[in-house]
């Protein structure tokens, strides 16, 4: 670049900071006080409401070529974006298992947004918080001392995370160098017929194959059947397979069931197998003082996934995988690449959290947990998950009492499965009778409730994963079901 060249390119010098940072700072500051009144309204607010096609048509135009005036891209996100939320930070929003989020948590997103580090690693504050809320976590839950973990994007992530360190334990062979194609006998892997569907996305991406993982039948309670599972692995076994690994749910989806978590421990240590809990749903279960029973011998797990999204209600993503063998954790995702060698001094002496998952590029996604930890104390959480729990059978009560409502299936945790069931109905009718209550409950913005079917039997759910609920909510949700249901059916 000739001389002339270079001083007109820097005296035409750009960059995204602001010319007026006080005028920024004053968008900013509106910008909180309307997330503030956002949250302190959401009771006032519908639980659900559709957005209107003229402005859904906002998100369908080309990329902007020309620059447009923050004030004017505020004002669209307030009439778009914040106006028509999924709705999970809602009181009454029950559906899937979604958590409610926390402003401290998104206080704590900003905050790590403005420091934008990459917690691939290095020597600084941000991957030592990382590493933290991962320790925290796993004394949570009852993992050891020498354990490992990873934070990730959700239980999906998590999920095959663990699988695979799983997967590279068990195929007997070095398969990050020879591939799946060299293991000597297939791979099996073993779980309920009510796993989460990203179990099978996890085989599939490992490989192996939808085949690989066996679906044992649930029991009556939605629980893994032991003497089903023992039956399918000497089966596996005498057919020329390799059982690898057992996958356990901590809070199954469908109905919220706990497998018989030391059972099935015992059942791996006798097989050789591995043993897997996807606790995303349950996991921290283990914090709350009147019900952590229920998930006894959690600890026992070879790696488990859990969710700080969840019953922690950090702003979404955040997921975890907790790894008893460290140094297996490691070899299942370590690499050298010379352009991040590790060096005695300096920002690369830090640890490579990279090497422990898929990413290279990581979001500094533990301030959220990390913050919220401080503020209120684990104590707190688990007093929360106790409520809703205790909430969950509240409504089991009121579903009970009502003549036309029942149940579809027990309730274990903070998942109630039940129908609108005025009697004389098929099957197909009650399907068509309750998805339309479903539906009108979410387009009044009543309250957002989703569906599964159970052997059959098409149900409402309500996955009761809120901290803002209060009882007069259940009341409120079923009184409104009976109304709708005796409506369409008068």
């Amino acid at each position: 670049m000739d001389a002339g060249r270079e001083m007109l390119a820097q005296a035409q010098e750009d960059t995204l900071d602001p010319a007026d940072w006080g005028a920024l700072a004053a968008l900013a500051h509106k910008i909180v006080d309307n997330g503030f009144a956002h949250m302190a309204t959401l009771r006032e607010r519908p639980a659900w409401r559709d957005l209107p096609g003229e402005l859904a048509e906002i998100f369908s135009g080309p990329p902007p070529r020309a620059p447009q005036p923050l004030s004017e891209v505020l004002e669209t996100v307030g009439e778009t974006v914040m106006s028509y939320p999924m709705g999970n930070s809602h009181p009454r929003f029950w559906a899937w298992y979604m958590g409610a989020g926390n402003m401290t948590g998104a206080l704590a997103d900003f905050i790590a947004a403005v420091q934008a580090s990459n917690l691939g690693g290095g020597k600084h504050a941000a991957a030592l918080v990382d590493q933290q809320v991962v320790d925290w976590l796993r004394q949570m839950v009852g993992f050891p001392d020498t354990a490992s973990g990873t934070l990730v994007s959700g239980g999906s992530i998590a999920n095959l995370i663990g699988l695979t360190v799983a997967r590279n334990l068990k195929a007997g062979i070095d398969i990050r160098e020879l591939g799946i194609g060299a293991v000597p006998r297939p791979l099996r892997f073993y779980g309920s017929d009510q796993l989460h569907s990203c179990h099978r996305k996890a085989v599939e991406t490992l490989g192996l194959g939808n085949r690989a993982l066996r679906r044992i039948p649930s029991d009556a309670s939605w629980r893994i059947d032991i003497s089903a599972l023992r039956e399918a692995i000497a089966e596996d076994r005498a057919a020329g397979f390799r059982p690898a690994c057992i996958i356990a749910s901590a809070g199954s989806v469908n109905t919220g069931s706990i497998d018989d978590l030391n059972a099935l421990a015992d059942l791996a240590a006798e097989e050789a197998l591995w043993f897997h809990v996807d606790g995303c749903i349950g996991a921290l279960i283990a914090i709350a003082p009147g019900h952590r029973e229920l998930v006894d011998g959690l600890s026992r797990a070879d790696s488990l996934a859990l969710d700080p999204h969840k019953w922690l209600h950090a702003p979404f993503d955040v997921g975890c995988c907790l790894v008893r063998n460290a140094a297996a954790h490691r070899g299942a995702f370590s690499t050298f690449a010379e352009y991040l060698a590790t060096s005695e001094r300096g920002l690369a002496s830090g640890a490579w959290l990279y090497e422990l998952g898929l990413q290279t590029s990581r979001g500094f996604r533990a301030l959220k947990v990390w913050m919220a930890l401080k503020e209120h104390g684990v104590d707190k959480f688990g007093r929360l998950i106790d409520q809703n729990i205790d909430m969950a059978h509240y409504l089991t009560r009121l579903v009970e009492t009502e003549p036309t409502l029942s149940l579809t299936a027990p309730t274990v945790i903070n998942i109630v499965c039940f129908r609108f069931d005025p009697g004389g109905l098929g099957e197909p009718a009650l399907k068509a009778l309750n998805t339309e209550i479903m539906l009108r409950l979410q387009e009044s913005g009543i309250a957002v409730l989703t569906d599964t079917t159970l052997r059959g039997n098409h149900s409402l759910r309500a996955a009761i994963c809120n901290h803002r609920t209060r009882y007069n909510d259940l009341n409120l949700v079923v009184g409104e079901i009976v109304r709708i249901g005796k409506e369409l059916t008068a």
